[in-house]
């Protein structure tokens, strides 16, 4: 019985500091550049580049919410 050969690679584990340094040479060079460079898959450098997108977004939002006046605390006074 034959086993089926696939080409996947390890699995691996990229620090945030990678993923930072990855997205900004994706920036600079274009992600197909930049994912040949470091030797990732282009759909790799996308889904970090709207992951980071959409921290910053929550990021920006809950520092909105912060200072922003709750509606019950005016209610109390």
């Amino acid at each position: 019985m034959k086993t089926a050969k696939t080409d996947k690679k390890p699995y691996t584990r990229h620090s945030a500091s990678y993923k930072a340094e990855a997205l900004k040479l994706a920036e600079r060079l274009g992600v197909p550049e930049a994912a040949r460079q470091l030797g990732l898959r282009e759909p790799q450098l996308y889904q970090w580049r709207s992951q980071q997108q959409h921290q910053q977004t929550v990021s920006q939002r809950e520092q909105e919410l912060s200072t922003e006046t709750p509606a019950c605390a005016v209610n109390w006074q």
